[in-house]
């Protein structure tokens, strides 16, 4: 149903203008208040990031909307995708709320910047056009920016951010670039034009198509545009960096997704082979590059690689059962991650963070609940059954086979037995080193978030029908 010929032209963005009407409000609320409103915004904006995840899911009529002449959609599948996004960026600020509870760094500015980020993911997943992609993806970026820098006093945040805003300039020039060549060899930005018009297939397109995915590879850390990620991970502080390793990632995995199938299904060997090279290649280096790592943050940052080349595994078959692996995986990963960084966050000492791996020796001994459930989520990393990221793998790893993609499947398969020996040389650490001075106690929301994606990771093999259904409707809404 098109709200826009109906007279409805709003209704389908409605969740995103309460978003964004909610953020500035909570800007005047800070701006008349001053840093003595942090908590109160922090709080507010986590349930307005609630309310928005509530109006999707509940408040828009069912089946596909469009709107602003197609540059709009709201599916299946963006719904799926932006529940999931607003729940990341609701958990990021939640495992934020004992650094802003910190006298030295209250900024109430930080909720509002993750607020206007989570507007910009929104309208990323529904773009319908280039020019939505592009004006979502901006809005995306540019308050990520700013959050990487968010601790002025720390000369290496100072330096993610810039190192983050160089290289994310640069490739929103790629982006436009190649969106600029597709727009001039169809003679349209949106979606479907394009499908129709790739059908004759010309090199130009491709070259344009070459151009517009190298912009998304580097929202999603693909290598190889990747070399941001982990002196912005390792740089930003460490709720920040939970921010960037999960909503962001399923926004950038569902544009990435949505272009390829529903713009250029007509040239599917063409990009196929981009996505089958840039999943190879992340695989690889995120499996290999983080065996030396000593930073817990810069492991992440491998691993975040690493995983996006597995997802870009199912997307590379091209098929409802790629998408479906591709939304499947992104899920979990987000659960894994937020879980994971809840650890990282608990570790204080004498109210001090540590990130060295080494810290966390003979955390077992000193912190049982908090090293048995770091354990689980690292073998869920790993992939090892019955955890959810076994499931994750199996599903993208089937999805290629089904494809014909044997070898890419043998591929990814290899790569997560490397990638097994980082996260099982943590557990070890855990488990068999000599402790470490005991860790501070864990605050309650760190226990809560940790628990929650820990139950997750762990039970997902009991009932995995909600998600795999769910999952199955969004894919099969793009074909």
């Amino acid at each position: 149903m098109n709200f826009e010929t109906a007279g409805y032209p709003l209704l389908p963005i409605l969740p995103e203008l309460v978003l964004v009407v909610g953020a500035m409000l909570l800007l005047m609320l800070g701006a008349y208040r001053g840093p003595k409103a942090t908590g109160t915004v922090t709080v507010l904006a986590i349930l307005l990031l609630l309310a928005t995840g509530a109006l999707e899911l509940f408040a828009l009529p069912a089946g596909k909307l469009v709107t602003f002449g197609g540059s709009f959609i709201v599916d299946d599948f963006a719904r799926f995708l932006k529940v999931l996004a607003l729940i990341g960026s609701a958990v990021t600020l939640i495992l934020s709320l004992e650094v802003l509870t910190d006298p030295s760094r209250r900024m109430f500015e930080y909720a509002i910047l993750v607020l206007l980020s989570s507007a910009g993911m929104l309208l990323l997943i529904s773009a319908g056009d280039l020019i939505m992609l592009y004006l979502g993806l901006e809005l995306m970026s540019l308050a990520l920016y700013v959050v990487a820098a968010s601790n002025r006093q720390d000369a290496k945040s100072n330096e993610a951010g810039m190192k983050y805003f160089v290289l994310g300039a640069l490739s929103s020039g790629m982006l436009l670039y190649g969106a600029s060549l597709i727009y001039g060899f169809t003679g349209t930005v949106q979606f479907s034009g394009i499908a129709a018009a790739a059908k004759d297939g010309n090199v130009g397109l491709v070259f344009g198509l070459v151009f517009l995915l190298a912009g998304l590879c580097f929202k999603v850390s693909a290598v190889p545009f990747h070399m941001w990620t982990p002196d912005v991970y390792e740089g930003a502080p460490t709720p920040v960096t939970a921010f960037f390793a999960s909503a962001p990632k399923v926004a950038g995995i569902a544009i990435f997704t949505r272009v390829t199938l529903t713009a250029f299904p007509s040239i599917a060997p063409q990009w196929q082979q981009i996505v089958i090279f840039v999943a190879i290649a992340s695989m690889a280096l995120g499996s290999f590059a983080a065996i030396g790592q000593k930073n817990i943050k810069r492991l992440m940052a491998y691993s975040a690689i690493a995983n996006i080349g597995f997802a870009l595994v199912g997307l590379s078959a091209g098929t409802v059962e790629g998408a479906q692996g591709v939304i499947v995986y992104i899920s979990i990963y987000v659960a894994m991650t937020l879980g994971a960084f809840a650890v990282i966050l608990a570790m204080r000492r004498n109210g001090m963070h540590v990130e060295n791996i080494s810290d966390f020796a003979g955390l077992s001994r000193t912190n049982p609940p908090l090293a048995f459930f770091f354990a689980m989520l690292l073998f869920s990393f790993a992939g090892i059954p019955p955890l959810a990221g076994f499931f994750a793998k199996f599903y993208v790893f089937m999805a290629a086979i089904k494809a014909g993609m044997f070898v890419l499947a043998v591929i990814g398969v290899v790569t997560s037995v490397v990638g097994a020996y980082y996260y099982l040389a943590i557990v070890k650490v855990m488990y068999f080193d000599e402790p470490a001075p005991g860790v501070d106690p864990v605050r309650p929301e760190l226990r809560g978030v940790l628990m929650v994606a820990g139950l997750f990771n762990m039970l997902f093999f009991v009932y995995p029908a909600p998600l795999v259904n769910a999952a199955t409707a969004a894919a099969k809404s793009l074909f």
